[in-house]
C-alpha cells in the first residue's frame, strides 16, 4: 500500500501522508516521501505544493516501535536519512504550504516546519515530545524551531515536551493561519493556488534569498539578493510581468514559464 499519495490540481500538487492510523514515519513512508520530493524538485509545471496528512491528523512522528528495535548505529543512519528527506522538502524550489489537522507531533511537526507557510485547523495539536522518551528531535526540530520562534521559546517546547493548541501556535509564530476545524486543507489549497499564479522564477529566487540569507550576515545576504535579482531579471517571466505592468498596470500579468526555463 502506498504511504504517500499525490493529487494534482493544475499547477498545485498535494502530497498526502497516508500511513494509518497515525501517519507515523517508518522506513517505507520516509523512502516514498524522499522519492516523491526528488521527482517534484525538477517537475515542470508544478508551481506550489500542499503537505497534508488527511482530515484526522497530520503526523504523529516517528515509528517508535521500529526505533526501539534498532541499535544506536542503526538509529543514527535511519535518522540521518529522515533528516535528509525533510531537508529536501524544505529546499524544494516551489512554495510549500502545510495543512495541519489534529496531531503534528515529533517528526510530524518537524515536517510541518519544512513548509513555507502553515495553516492549522483550530483543533490542531503541535509538540516535540521526544524529551519525554529520553531522546531529542533529530530531523530539524531543534534548528528550524529555534529559527522560527526564537531560542527561548524553542527551548521551552523542546525541554518540556509540552503540546500547544492552534491559537498558542499562532501566538508563538508556529502557525501562519488558524481556520475552523475541517477546513485546513481547503484554506491551504486556496493559498497555494494564489501563490501558483506568480512567477515560478521569482518565487524560487525569493525563497532561496530568504532561506539562505537568514544563515549569513547582511552583506552576504544582500550580495545573494543582487545575484538572484539579476538572474530573475533575465527570465521570460520578468519580460511578461514588466510588459503587463506598463500596458495594463499592476496585478494583471499571467505567467506561464517555469523556474527552469
Amino acid at each position: 500500500m502506498p504511504r504517500i499519495r499525490l493529487d494534482t490540481d493544475g499547477p498545485v500538487v498535494t502530497v498526502r501522508l497516508d500511513n494509518p492510523p497515525m501517519n507515523a514515519f517508518d522506513s517505507a513512508q520516509r523512502d516514498e516521501l524522499a522519492a516523491c520530493v526528488r521527482d517534484l524538485r525538477d517537475a515542470r509545471g508544478v508551481r506550489a505544493m500542499v503537505l497534508h496528512g488527511g482530515d484526522r491528523l497530520f503526523a504523529a512522528g516517528a515509528d517508535i516501535k521500529a526505533l526501539a528495535a534498532m541499535d544506536p548505529d542503526e538509529a543514527r543512519g535511519w535518522n540521518r536519512a529522515l533528516q535528509r528527506t525533510f531537508d529536501d522538502v524544505a529546499r524544494l524550489p516551489m512554495p510549500v504550504v502545510a495543512a495541519v489537522t489534529g496531531y503534528a507531533l515529533g517528526g510530524g511537526l518537524e515536517l510541518a516546519l519544512c513548509a513555507d507557510y502553515r495553516v492549522l485547523a483550530e483543533d490542531a495539536i503541535l509538540g516535540q515530545p521526544e524529551v519525554q522518551l529520553g531522546i531529542m528531535p533529530g530531523s530539524g526540530g531543534t534548528q528550524r524551531l529555534a529559527r522560527l520562534i526564537g531560542p527561548s521559546r524553542a527551548k521551552n517546547l523542546l525541554m518540556t515536551g509540552r503540546r500547544v493548541g492552534a491559537e498558542e501556535a499562532l501566538r508563538l509564530g508556529l502557525a501562519d493561519e488558524v481556520v475552523p476545524a475541517g477546513s485546513a486543507y481547503d484554506a491551504a489549497l486556496r493559498y497555494a493556488r494564489k501563490l501558483a499564479e506568480g512567477s515560478s522564477a521569482a518565487l524560487e529566487a525569493i525563497k532561496e534569498a530568504v532561506d539562505h540569507g537568514a544563515d549569513i550576515d547582511i552583506s552576504a545576504g544582500l550580495a545573494l539578493e543582487r545575484a538572484l535579482f539579476a538572474g530573475v531579471f533575465g527570465t521570460p517571466d520578468a519580460a511578461t510581468g514588466i510588459r503587463s505592468f506598463i500596458e495594463h498596470g499592476p496585478g494583471h500579468a499571467r505567467f506561464g514559464g517555469t523556474a527552469q526555463d
